[in-house]
């Protein structure tokens, strides 16, 4: 199969990684890829929110299969495009990406689901958000309604936290996706991820993982687009897994049918626990950038092939392999993220992490300049190691991040330790 990866991140390159082990694999593109992606795949220019200028790329490179990184394109239509023009595509239709694309749409189908999920208000003017904060008080989550990279929610311990969230979303800090908020209840518990393919039909558990949103060690400081990630998740179990189906992903995928829009892709449901019950978060429709580096560590070369069953709709055929082991990824970021930081800063040492089914480092945001990495992005890197046990894992993971020299980089010492 020639195979064309959308996307520039650590998730992406994961994929390209994973889908590189497969012998299906005759020809890999990742449009538009990175400097780490480019030493396994060819890298092309091409602006992935158009639809109709994919959809010419693949006829042009003779695609056989699509896979979508990133929920832009998959909100932009990007997918139905390239359905239209019989081309085989990994992710959900505009209509399905929805369940990202607006909060206040996910909370519509968990209401008409009947899946559990926090209490929640959405509101198009200040005025009215700011009464609603002052009559429920803190802690409160205040969500932009749209797409936001991963940074549109803010868990407010104070009132005037919350308030002040408001204040910059009515103002513009998250562009559109901040011109309708989402005000929910403080659920308690433990979050967890817990990724699902699906193929309008049938839905195939691949996989849990924990990620760490705060910027700080101890889960302290503001929210990132995730610091560090491990799978499995312990607190996901079994047990929750299959009450999180019943109860939650199963009747979402249920009413999506019921409305004409079957879900085909990859579910991505946050769940927070809580005495063993899980309650939905959100659901992202696309991997999570860092847990699908854990994920694709750990599924290797079979991801291909879940991905081609989902988008050919042949999951109840389909099974995942798992080896009884663990994967941790820690992310370096530049220094500043996730607020100002520089770009451009060398980074070596990349040479002594050794490769292998066991050790990757995942570009997240690195560009070549003169036959040299330089940062580009403020996660820019995802040190990624396998182990029979998440503490060995870990102690892979940062051996690998000890090898690399970035001055103007830094990481999380303590992914993991909910876990560990």
């Amino acid at each position: 199969m020639n195979i064309l990866i959308l996307g520039s991140g650590g998730r992406e390159h994961s994929i390209a990684w994973a889908v590189m082990q497969n012998p299906k694999c005759d020809k890999l593109i990742v449009a538009p890829g990175n400097a780490g992606i480019a030493q396994i795949a060819e890298c092309a220019t091409l602006d992935i929110e158009d639809g109709g200028a994919v959809a010419g790329f693949c006829d042009t490179n003779a695609i056989d299969f699509v896979i979508v990184g990133p929920e832009a394109p998959l909100a932009a239509g990007v997918g139905d495009r390239l359905r239209d023009a019989g081309i085989l595509v990994f992710g959900p239709s505009k209509a399905a990406a929805e369940l990202e694309a607006s909060k206040r749409f996910t909370k519509a189908i968990c209401d008409a689901a009947g899946a559990p999920t926090a209490a929640y208000a959405h509101f198009t003017e200040a005025d009215a958000a700011r009464d609603h904060i002052r009559k429920h008080g803190a802690p409160i989550v205040v969500k932009a309604d749209g797409l936001a990279a991963g940074k549109g929610v803010i868990v407010a311990e104070t009132e005037d936290q919350a308030l002040a969230a408001i204040d910059d979303m009515f103002a513009g800090e998250f562009g559109a996706a901040g011109a309708e908020v989402v005000i929910e209840e403080f659920m308690r518990g433990e979050e967890a991820s817990f990724f699902v393919l699906c193929d309008g039909e049938t839905a195939l558990p691949i996989g849990t993982a924990q990620d760490h949103k705060r910027v700080g060690e101890g889960d302290t400081g503001p929210n990132t687009g995730g610091m560090g990630a491990y799978s499995p998740a312990p607190v996901l179990t079994d047990a929750i897994a299959e009450k999180a189906l019943d109860r939650i992903i199963r009747p979402t995928l249920a009413e999506m049918s019921r409305r004409g829009t079957p879900y085909q892709g990859v579910l991505y449901a946050g769940l927070m626990i809580e005495n063993g019950e899980p309650r939905l978060v959100e659901y992202n429709v696309r991997f999570g950038d860092p847990e699908c580096q854990v994920l694709m560590m750990r599924l290797g070369a079979q991801a291909l092939d879940l991905m081609q069953a989902a988008a050919e709709g042949r999951l109840g055929e389909a099974r995942v392999n798992w080896a009884d082991d663990h994967a941790m990824t820690v992310v370096m970021a530049a220094k500043g993220y996730p607020g100002a930081y520089e770009k451009g800063s060398l980074i070596k040492g990349l040479e002594d992490c050794a490769e292998d089914s066991f050790h990757m480092v995942f570009h997240a945001g690195t560009a070549q300049k003169d036959g040299q990495i330089v940062a580009a992005g403020g996660r820019v890197l995802n040190v990624t190691a396998r182990g029979a046990s998440l503490m060995q894992a870990r102690d892979r993971a940062y051996a690998m991040v000890d090898r690399i020299d970035w001055p103007a980089g830094f990481c999380r010492r303590d992914i993991g330790w909910r876990a560990l």
